[in-house]
This record gives C-alpha cells, structure tokens and sequence, in this order.
C-alpha cells in the first residue's frame, strides 16, 4: 500500500501518527487469513472471481477500520454543523457506505485516478485532504479543499476529480481520465463511481461504449445504495442488476458492507484493468442510513425498522471490529482506544475549521483557480464585455 510521505497525507492519517500502542506496533507486519462468505461476490462475463480466501497484513485491517472510523465521524460532524446551520446548501452524507472509499483506496495506489459523484466526503478524505479541509470546504472557509468556494458537492485534491455535482456527468469524465493513463502508458487505472440513480443516465452507457471500443482501463463503480433520493432502485430500474449494465463489458457484483470484501474486489478490479483487459462494471451493494442529504429525513419511503435492521446487521464498521478481535489483532479496549482518538481527532479538525476565515471579499479570488499559475492567458472573456478579466491588471479588463 504506498502512503504518501505529504502533509495532506499525514494529517489524514491521524492513527497513523499513532503506532505507539504496544500490541500493534508488535504484530504490524504480521499476515493473517481471510475467508469470505460465498455471497461476497456474483460475476458477469467474467472467467475468475476474486478470491474468497486470502492473505493480507494486519497493519492494513488496522488501517482500515481506523479510516472508517474517522469518515463516519467526519460526516456526523458534518451533521451537527449543518443543523447548527454553519453549513449550508446542500449537503450529502455516506453515513453506513464508508467500506467504499476505504476498501478501493487501500487497495491502490496514488498514481489512480478516482471521480465520484456528490456523496464525496470519505473520498476526498481517503484521498489525502485532512478533515478540516473537508468540514472547511462545507462551511465555505478559505481552509477548505476548494478554498470555500466549492461546498459539498465540489472537492478536489491529488488524484481526485471531484465531487460532481451533475449527475452522472463525472462517468464520462473518468473514461477521459483512464485514456489518460493508457495514452500516457501508465499500469494505473481509474475508478468512476455514479449511484444507482445516475445507472441510467445516457452519458454512462456513451461511456461504456467508448471505453469498450478504446479498452480503456476504467473501473465503472456503481454504489448501489437502494434509493436514489427517495426512490427505490426497483421502481426507478427496469433492471437491478447493475453490475450487468455493461452487456460487452464483464461485470462484478460485491458485498458492500463488507470492508474486506471491498478491499478485495478493488484489488481484482485494478489488476484485471492494468493487465489490458479493458474496462470492468462493479457494483457495490451498499446502504446509506441517512435521507438522500440533509434536506431529506429518509423515513418517507422506506421504515425505520429497515434501516435499524442494516444498522444492527450490517454495519461495515461494526463488522470490521468483529474480526479485529477474532484474529487476535486489537482487544476490545484498543479498539476503544482507536474508537476515542479518532473522536478527538475529528473535534480538533472541527475546532480549526470553524475558527478559519471565509474567502476575503475579493474579485480576483473568483479568478485565481482557472488557470494554472503561469499559464493564464492575457483576458477571460466575461457574459458581458465589462465582466472580462485581465489576469495582468488583477481586475476588470475594461473598467
């Protein structure tokens, strides 16, 4: 798993920082055995699985509950501050789909490309962007990941893409992103991920098309949460499966409450696209415990006994902890110990957000990120003449 030596990177990896505790300091390195269910994966088009029995290092299950952990109280920080209403617009939790973001990132590497949709906070995290940088960019703060001009939907950093507010828009995008990698010859592949309520949108099965023609090694991720806003996958999809949605393109379904699961597919995922077999349809079967964003109340269309029957019996963190202590790599108590830095972390994040200052009032901070510093041409031509800037005066062209 490569980690980058950054500052975004450190300040990310808050447990990281943390490999003091005796017992895991001890077996870090050590390799343990993994047996999936048989329900963990169902294939389509494609000649082998991935693997049910496997063999990982401990310091990476560690790793990976410790993400989890941080992304979910991320996002019920998030929570907090939008009903304190120090965010606004709009705002869209993973609460519950957190195995996602961190089983692919810690089954790549930083030289792949990822692009999601809204529903982007865990990945703009796993990414490398600290949580004051996320939690900054909702409140509209200078410390954000876009400087406070992007909000929810709209995060960048190192090999992310966003946070595309357009739904489905971000699918061609990511073919885009992985003719990079192969015209460039890079053995990396990108990761495209869209909802269930994006599958049907025109420009993914474009995508789909020209990915196959090109044989693009495009991972087109389908995080099937149930619902797209407030509506079932079954009464917005003629078909559910979605992860045969490709037709020419192999599909793989898998257990997405499931971290190790997740961690993996992505594994099998990304070598079987670098390996020249073009792109791959993954479905990830998911859960969002949450409404659709903070606007919806999520118990309109569906009853408070599902989503507490997902929480109680699925829960990708929860199950995670299960097998931490079953293999013998944390106690109860480390895991607490993980459980209560992770909350410190997050509320220091949240403390350094809040005390950041918004954008200053200024017209050429609308400007400073359309262009690469260097490369700006001499003026941006506005809706109207007047509105044209020149980057040499740092003000209107014609006023």
């Amino acid at each position: 798993m490569l980690r980058l030596n950054t500052t975004r990177q450190l300040a990310r990896s808050f447990p990281r920082l943390a490999r003091s505790m005796a017992s895991e300091s001890s077996a870090a390195d050590d390799v343990v055995s993994i047996d999936l269910p048989e329900y963990s994966f169902e294939t389509y088009e494609l000649d082998n699985a991935p693997e049910l029995s496997f063999e990982t290092e401990k310091s990476t299950l560690l790793q990976m509950y410790k993400d989890m952990v941080v992304i979910r109280r991320m996002e019920m920080a998030a929570d907090a501050l939008y009903k304190a209403k120090k965010i606004r617009g709009f705002c869209h939790l993973s609460v519950g789909q957190e195995a996602i973001a961190v089983g692919i990132e810690n089954a790549i590497n930083k030289k792949d490309s990822i692009i999601t949709s809204y529903r982007c906070h865990g990945f703009t995290y796993m990414r490398g962007s600290p949580v004051k940088e996320v939690l900054g960019e909702l409140m509209g703060r200078r410390c954000g990941v876009a400087y406070g001009k992007g909000g929810s939907m709209h995060m960048f950093t190192d090999g992310f893409y966003g946070g595309n507010g357009i739904v489905g828009a971000q699918v061609p995008l990511g073919a885009g992103l992985a003719f990079a990698h192969q015209y460039r010859g890079e053995k990396n592949c990108t990761w495209a991920l869209y909802g269930d309520g994006a599958a049907n949108q025109g420009q993914v099965f474009e995508s789909f098309n020209m990915a196959k023609l090109w044989n693009l090694p495009c991972i087109f991720t389908c995080e099937n949460n149930k619902y797209g806003m407030g509506t079932s996958a079954a009464r917005s999809s003629a078909m559910t499966e979605y992860y045969k949605r490709g037709q020419y393109i192999p599909g793989l379904k898998v257990n997405g409450m499931d971290i190790l699961a997740v961690y993996q597919a992505a594994k099998f995922a990304k070598d079987w696209s670098v390996s020249g077999n073009g792109p791959l349809v993954v479905e990830f079967e998911t859960y969002r415990y949450g409404g659709h964003s903070m606007s919806d109340p999520g118990t309109t269309y569906r009853t408070r006994e599902e989503v507490q029957n997902m929480r109680s019996r699925n829960d990708p963190i929860a199950g995670l902890k299960a097998h931490l202590i079953e293999l013998d790599i944390a106690t109860e108590e480390e895991v607490k110990a993980y459980d209560k830095a992770a909350r410190k972390y997050v509320d220091e994040q949240v403390k350094e957000a809040e005390n950041s200052p918004p954008p200053e009032a200024k017209m050429d901070i609308l400007f400073e990120d359309v262009y690469v510093p260097g490369s700006e041409i001499p003026v941006l031509r506005g809706r109207l003449r007047e509105d044209s800037w020149s980057f040499a005066k740092k003000g209107f062209a014609y006023r």
